[in-house]
């Protein structure tokens, strides 16, 4: 097995700040904003975002998790983890334009989950979809609308990354 690291810390950080940028830019600033993190590190992600957007917009964005877990229709074919919590700021999401944020977005699968997961607790004026990495292999017909780096791989391989709030490192590898 090879390992080839993809994205250092510097990479991460300027995809994120690219990423904010462009996010502030289609919604023309950041009223009715509201970030929701797919845990474990679309969380991560969402936070960083989140405080990157207030220093770039000059306003706080409201920031939660959204787990999917429940709302994945593998469930009885992959074990997966236990359910993370899933929180919603206070203003909730009716009329906001949510941002979906995970950090590899592969079949779309979780995505169609988180979807559905919100169905349940609100109603979004619009939903947008930011992911750090988007390796391909769609098997819905789900686009991210906002993306860190496009990363082709071979379905085999395994996209990793690691995000020092969670692992103790920063950076994005490909296992083959």
């Amino acid at each position: 097995m090879s390992t080839r690291t993809v994205l250092h810390e510097a990479d991460i950080a300027r995809a994120l700040t690219r990423i904010s940028h462009e996010i502030l830019e289609s919604n023309r600033g950041p009223d009715d904003l509201v970030l929701l993190g797919i845990p474990t590190r679309g969380v991560t992600l969402a936070a960083r975002i989140a405080g990157l957007v207030a220093e770039f917009g000059g306003a706080a964005v409201p920031v939660g998790a959204l787990d999917v877990t429940m709302y994945r229709d593998d469930l009885h074919r992959n074990p997966t983890r236990a359910p993370q919590p899933t929180e919603i700021p206070g203003g909730g999401i009716d009329g906001k334009v949510v941002v979906l944020v995970d950090d590899v977005l592969f079949s779309g699968r979780s995505i169609r989950a988180a979807l559905d997961a919100l169905q349940d607790i609100g109603r979004p004026r619009a939903v947008r979809l930011a992911t750090l990495i988007d390796r391909g292999h769609r098997e819905l017909p789900i686009r991210p609308d906002f993306v860190g780096k496009n990363l082709p791989s071979a379905r085999d391989e395994r996209v990793n990354v690691r995000l020092s709030e969670i692992d103790g490192a920063e950076e994005v590898t490909i296992e083959s």
